[in-house]
């Protein structure tokens, strides 16, 4: 069964982008970019990998799924051409090489593409998304910069209190201040949301 991984960059403050959705404030220079890009090549907006002469290909993830606004924010008809790219959205839609704009619960989407062929599905954002589909996140791959924001879109929007165990697999800190985390969920947590009696 593919996984779904939730792989983005977030402050110390828990923020992935600022109240406007604004991304300035994060590092883009330093010692962590080349290891990231190479590990991580698939998740390069695909005009960028070809501008900077990365290779991608699609072992690692082969589907992309993100909000409208984090879809917006790159100002690009199809960001990840390289990708199967599934935006969701109750009211807009746009058109774009390997993309598709979908009204349709991000729940039966993820459950539908989990027992489909392929590699990893690749959660990009935002952070309405992630809590939406939080039951259904098997690794959180965690950009952590050494910034505070004070304000912004919360890592996983506004998910309710209810804890949930992951798993360290492996950290990497840079000397850039950038702390690259690999964790998975635990394996017999329920993904069952709670009834309410």
């Amino acid at each position: 069964m593919r996984e779904l991984v939730y792989y983005v960059a977030v402050t110390l403050d828990g923020f992935i982008a600022g109240p406007g959705g604004e991304y300035d404030g994060f590092l883009m220079e330093g010692d962590h970019m080349q290891a990231i890009n190479r590990r991580y090549a698939a998740t390069i907006p695909t005009d960028f990998a070809a501008s900077f002469g990365v290779t991608q290909d699609t072992s690692m993830v082969d589907t992309v799924l993100m909000g409208w606004n984090t879809y917006a924010v790159g100002g690009v008809p199809s960001p990840y051409r390289h990708l199967r790219q599934i935006v969701f959205s109750r009211t807009r839609t746009a058109a774009g090489e390997n993309l598709e704009v979908t009204d349709e619960d991000p729940l039966v989407v993820v459950r539908r593409l989990k027992q489909e062929e392929g590699s990893a599905i690749w959660l990009c954002g935002g952070g309405a998304l992630a809590a939406t589909l939080a039951d259904e996140i098997d690794r959180l791959v965690l950009k952590r910069q050494p910034v505070l924001f004070g304000s912004g879109i919360p890592l996983f929007g506004d998910r309710p209190y209810r804890p949930e165990r992951f798993d360290l697999v492996e950290t990497t800190a840079y000397e850039s201040g950038v702390v690259v985390s690999e964790l998975a969920r635990r394996p017999g947590l329920s993904r069952e949301r709670p009834t309410t009696p």
